[in-house]
């Protein structure tokens, strides 16, 4: 098996390798989308199950919206379709005729969505309605990366309707603390949590709140966002109910979603050059048991103690008993290593005679005989070692990712030398925001809630400005 391009040789393609030899995903026929093969689509549905029951944990419900959204709609909020447009693909015939209006594949589902609320929301009792809905998006991405950005992709978006503003905002904000949650014990992603620039802010939201999370190469990646819709969308739909007082008045929304992209950022966060690492709770497979078999050998006593070990545990943890007589022992240690099984448990000759077997930890590469009878009680244990060491590496690779600057030249010196989040002045103007993209690459990530008060922007040299974190990001 011919070894992964290492990661200080060439990150990107090192994350490339990592995705498509560990069998996550490929290149389709057209252009900027993939096809999720199904190791990497096992870790999405973990991912989905997860995130699906913390909704309906916070009170939400599933429901699925059209595909194909009338043109018009999208026109109807100004600043939605002018930040959709340029990546909006268009279907202009249908049945073998041209369609009277043109459909937009659905890069978001806001304006769809809300054309329904108004049928659905007259009174006070109708609110709050809260819904999401899993699905596929398309954005016409001109530069496309497996799973991080491409032309078709796999989300959720939750869309909520609140009788108040107060009611709208908490929303938003404990949508954004499920992310959070989400990333840091599912993920074991550590990240920075606050609300977007304006300049950076979801088109048509007055408040836009993210989660930021640092990449191995110091390059930041957003991983999830949760929107304050105000009345914009309400506005533009004309969807308004009638208050306790019997007032008419316009709702109040929320927008919410992550995406397949999280994968990307799991590859990214937790992997070596020896392939994937996955966090256990994310792991399509927790544990794989290898039967070390002997050509031309009685393995029979062999694979029986596997799959006697196996029985067991198979009610706590999700495992594999690699039996396959067609590769050697250590081309499935390299394939099972490559996509990330947090612990595999080796079986030869030796073990069985001494009643053990040797436990490989996948984030360490340490191994351990353990007592067969002490297997179904250590490997539960282990896995939630594994869990937590790999979110306290991360989040040391955050604390010691983040950096201050004061002048712009010292932003641009350390931008330049060290990467990740580098913390500076800025007075707040989205000009001076601009310039900074501009003649850096590198990006406002968030404002955090707090942030520090400073006398001076750095890029400007007018005050008062507040310390918030650049970053060059995918």
């Amino acid at each position: 098996m011919a070894k992964l391009t290492k990661r200080s040789q060439d990150y990107s393609q090192w994350y490339i390798d990592i995705v498509t030899r560990a069998e996550m995903a490929d290149y389709a026929p057209v252009k900027g989308c993939m096809v999720i093969r199904p190791w990497g689509y096992a870790i999405w549905e973990r991912m989905v199950r997860a995130l699906d029951d913390m909704f309906k944990a916070t009170g939400h419900s599933n429901a699925y919206f059209p595909l194909l959204i009338p043109q018009s709609f999208l026109q109807k909020e100004a600043e939605h379709v002018e930040g959709f447009a340029p990546e909006c693909a268009v279907v202009t015939h249908g049945g073998g005729k041209e369609l009277e209006e043109p459909l937009v594949i659905r890069p978001t589902s806001e304006t769809i969505i809300w054309a329904m609320y108004k049928k659905w929301i007259q009174s006070w009792r109708d609110l709050p309605l809260l819904l999401n809905q899993w699905a596929n998006v398309v954005r016409w991405e001109m530069r496309t990366r497996l799973f991080l950005r491409t032309a078709e992709f796999l989300w959720q978006e939750g869309h909520t309707a609140h009788a108040t503003a107060q009611e709208a905002v908490e929303e938003a904000e404990r949508m954004l603390g499920v992310y959070r949650n989400f990333a840091e014990q599912w993920m074991a992603m550590p990240i920075l949590a606050g609300r977007k620039s304006e300049g950076q802010k979801f088109p048509g939201a007055v408040t836009t709140y993210t989660i930021e999370a640092l990449m191995q190469d110091g390059k930041a990646l957003q991983a999830g966002t949760s929107h304050y819709l105000g009345q914009n969308f309400a506005k533009a739909f004309d969807v308004q109910f009638q208050n306790r007082d019997k007032q008419l008045e316009y709702v109040y929304a929320t927008s919410w979603g992550v995406s397949t992209r999280l994968i990307g950022a799991l590859v990214m966060v937790h992997s070596d050059d020896a392939g994937l690492v996955l966090p256990p709770r994310l792991a399509p497979l927790e544990v794989v048991i290898v039967p070390i078999l002997k050509a031309d050998a009685d393995n029979a006593g062999i694979v029986t103690a596997a799959y006697r070990i196996a029985e067991p545990l198979d009610e706590k943890v999700r495992l594999r008993v690699d039996n396959r007589d067609n590769v050697s022992p250590g081309w499935k240690f390299n394939e099972w290593e490559l996509k990330g099984v947090p612990i595999r448990l080796e079986l030869g000759p030796k073990d069985l005679a001494e009643n053990k077997v040797v436990l490989v930890r996948r984030d360490t590469g340490e191994k351990m005989p353990i007592s067969q009878d002490e297997v179904v009680f250590k490997v539960p244990e282990i896995l939630e070692e594994i869990q937590a060491s790999l979110y306290k590496k991360a989040k040391e690779r955050l604390e010691a990712g983040c950096h201050q600057a004061g002048s712009y030249d010292e932003f641009k010196k350390v931008l330049d030398e060290k990467g990740g989040f580098v913390f500076a002045p800025w007075c707040g103007s989205r000009e001076c925001e601009a310039r900074i993209s501009d003649e850096t690459k590198a990006t406002i990530r968030l404002v955090p809630d707090g942030a520090e008060e400073c006398p001076a922007c750095m890029r400007c040299g007018k005050g008062p400005a507040k310390r918030v974190p650049f970053a060059v990001a995918y």
